[in-house]
């Protein structure tokens, strides 16, 4: 198993697809990875030499911001909206969409579980 910016990469899937595991790498980035190092894009990372591995390794640690790194820049700058009271740092702090999304309905992937309101029971005639 080849360990890529502290991130156990999977071993049987193409280089592309593997390099997404770190954070703060997607498509974009792992296509341009294997192509700036020449590494086919049907090539496994079981099918990798050491020598390879290691300037996959060199190359994101030189030249990209990733995993934790980018984890603390990412952490740091809600802080700093949080800190200024600005619009966006309050819906952080209330923990409710922060870009402009309906809350209406919706957003329960932020808000988190619906909680019934006590005492809304429906009145029968």
């Amino acid at each position: 198993m080849a360990r890529i910016a502290g991130v156990n990469i999977p071993t049987n899937k193409r280089v592309t697809i593997s390099l997404r595991y770190i954070y703060g790498i997607g498509p974009a980035k792992a296509q341009a990875i294997c192509e700036r190092l020449n590494i086919a894009d049907e090539r496994r990372v079981n099918q990798l030499s050491d020598d390879e591995v290691l300037r996959i390794r060199e190359l994101i640690d030189r030249e990209f911001r990733v995993e934790g790194d980018l984890r603390r820049e990412v952490a740091m700058n809600i802080k700093r909206l949080m800190d200024l009271g600005c619009y966006r740092g309050l819906r952080h702090r209330r923990g409710l969409p922060v870009r402009g999304q309906r809350t209406h309905t919706n957003a329960r992937t932020r808000k988190g579980k619906a909680v019934a309101i006590a005492g809304k029971k429906k009145v029968t005639k």
